[in-house]
């Protein structure tokens, strides 16, 4: 199938496959006669594969080592669980981050009264921030 076709059946964008074919993570065959790019459903299979990695934030390095156990049918699940659990306490350092960030944030806009004068400290708060 042709590039347009591989991408809806994955739930891709065109754009999204040819990066993929141009960094070699998938190796689709190109027709001698037209010199396009034909994508097989093991192609699309893969293709989907990598588009549920990414959305779970794995990296592309990532997401060629999990294609790699992907098709090796004798993997050690171990070693798609290692991959799996640091992705987890990665994810699980952002979310405390991105808390922590919240919190800060809503500190300073319940410190703010939002009314007509410019004292704001929530701009006070973004100054100081920086400094840190």
């Amino acid at each position: 199938m042709k590039i347009s076709a591989a991408a809806r059946a994955a739930g891709l964008t065109v754009k999204t496959v040819r990066y993929y074919a141009n960094i070699g993570v998938i190796v689709p065959e190109v027709s001698d006669e037209t010199g396009y790019r034909i994508y097989a459903d093991r192609d699309v299979a893969k293709l989907r594969f990598i588009g549920t990695a990414r959305r779970f934030n794995f990296s592309i390095n990532e997401c060629r080592e999990l294609l790699s156990l992907y098709e090796d049918k004798n993997r050690p699940s171990r070693e798609v669980k290692k991959i799996a659990i640091a992705k987890l306490k990665e994810i699980e350092s952002k979310l405390t981050e991105l808390q922590n960030l919240k919190s800060e944030l809503e500190a300073l806009a319940n410190a703010c009264d939002g009314d007509d004068r410019p004292n704001c400290p929530i701009i006070e708060g973004l100054e100081k921030s920086s400094d840190r």
